[in-house]
Order: C-alpha cells, then sequence, then structure tokens
C-alpha cells in the first residue's frame, strides 16, 4: 500500500483529502505544519508528499528544499491556493515535481499522484540500452546518468525529460510533446513548468565546454550536444 505523508494546516481540508486518500487505497500520514512534516518524512518514509504552500512554522517551499537537501527523490506534489506563475515555478525550483492548485476535484489530485507515483517507480523501465554523447551517457537500464564517468543526480521528471529529449536527438520537441510525453497531460499555453525543468537540467548536465539542450525560441527545445570552441 502506498504510503503518502499529508501536509495541509486547515483541518477540514486536511480530514476530507484523508478520508479520500483512504478510500483510495493509500496509507496516509498527515500534518499539519512543516516542521512536523519533516519529521515525520523521516519516521514513515512516504512515497509521496502532499504538501500545502502556505503552512505555519516551515513553508511548503521550505519543507521542498529540506527533503531535496536530504537527498530524497521522493515525488512532491504542491497543494497551493496561489493561482500565480511565480508562485508554481518557486515550488518548482524548491524541488517539488508537480503542484495543484485549489480548488481541485478529488478525482483529478487522485490522477497526479497515480502519475507521479508510476514515474517514481518505473521511470526508465520501458526503454533499453544506452545513449552516450560527448562525455554524456544515460544507461536506460540502471536509469543512470553520468558526465565522464561521474553519476548526476537527477530527480524523476528530470531524468523523464532528460531521456525523452535524448531519445529524439537532433529532432525539435515541442512544449506540447513534452507535456503529454513526461507529463500525459495537455499544459496551458501560459505554464512555465517545461522551462523550469529544463533550467533545473541544464544546471545539473552543467560541464566544461559542452551544452546539450537546445532552445527553438516559440517552439520548443532540441537534444544536440555541442562544444564550445576554444
Amino acid at each position: 500500500m502506498p504510503r503518502i505523508l499529508l501536509v495541509e494546516d486547515d483541518k477540514s481540508i486536511r480530514m476530507a483529502l484523508e478520508y479520500a486518500l483512504t478510500r483510495a487505497g493509500y496509507e496516509v500520514t498527515p500534518a499539519s505544519d512543516g516542521a512536523v512534516a519533516l519529521e515525520r518524512a523521516r519516521s514513515v518514509d512516504p512515497d509521496l508528499v502532499l504538501l500545502d504552500i502556505l503552512l505555519p512554522k516551515l513553508s511548503g517551499i521550505e519543507v521542498a528544499k529540506a527533503l531535496r537537501a536530504s537527498g530524497s527523490d521522493i515525488p512532491i506534489i504542491m497543494l497551493t491556493a496561489l493561482d500565480q506563475d511565480a508562485d508554481k515555478i518557486a515550488g518548482l525550483d524548491a524541488g517539488a515535481d508537480d503542484y495543484v492548485t485549489k480548488p481541485f476535484s478529488t478525482p483529478e489530485l487522485l490522477a497526479r499522484i497515480r502519475a507521479n507515483l508510476r514515474r517514481s517507480h518505473s521511470s526508465g523501465s520501458s526503454r533499453k540500452g544506452a545513449i552516450e554523447v560527448g562525455p554524456l551517457a544515460i544507461d536506460l537500464d540502471a536509469t543512470r546518468v553520468t558526465i565522464n564517468g561521474s553519476p548526476v543526480k537527477l530527480r524523476t521528471k528530470e531524468y523523464e525529460l532528460l531521456v525523452a529529449l535524448a531519445s529524439r536527438r537532433g529532432a525539435l520537441c515541442t512544449r506540447q510533446w513534452l507535456s503529454q510525453e513526461v507529463w500525459e497531460e495537455q499544459f496551458l499555453p501560459t505554464s512555465r513548468t517545461i522551462d523550469t525543468h529544463i533550467r533545473r537540467l541544464r544546471k545539473a548536465l552543467r560541464t566544461d565546454g559542452w551544452t546539450y539542450i537546445q532552445t527553438e525560441h516559440g517552439m520548443g527545445y532540441r537534444f544536440e550536444a555541442r562544444q564550445e570552441q576554444e
């Protein structure tokens, strides 16, 4: 039974979500503030975290940063009443994998949970072999990325985004295609989710003299390794 850490300070919302998640077959551990959330994340070892962004003691942003700083790569879905791109991007930059804006429907939330758990448990399992370009190597069997033999730590969505791009090496990957391939859904045209993940991925792959992800302005991205000229 998958374990979900539910972090929500509003008691009525927390109880309603706990009931819905339990009925859906999840084992739920509730927390009402950020400090308790971190304690329970260590003791429960959840499979996924549902994290409200506005919390007492420690905000959802601070909790997400602390979880990532500890080395945890479990999926984090932000629950937020803030419907501004800047707030969503702040959550993604802190390490969240996804977000749901209140008010949301229970079926929508459950679908997001299933998708994130599925990606977390089976990332890369449908592809076999390896992709090598320049000093970058993607071992699809081991779900492992290295640069010059040194491991590169990526979160689930970052890895899936890299594999999606690299599997179409040299071809244009539109934001719509990446939305369907990696997130299995359409994003609103104003969404910055893909751009934020691309930025994080570029940072993780940064190495002297090489770039891997090229921007096609107004269209999308292209995986094309380029070595800077001396």
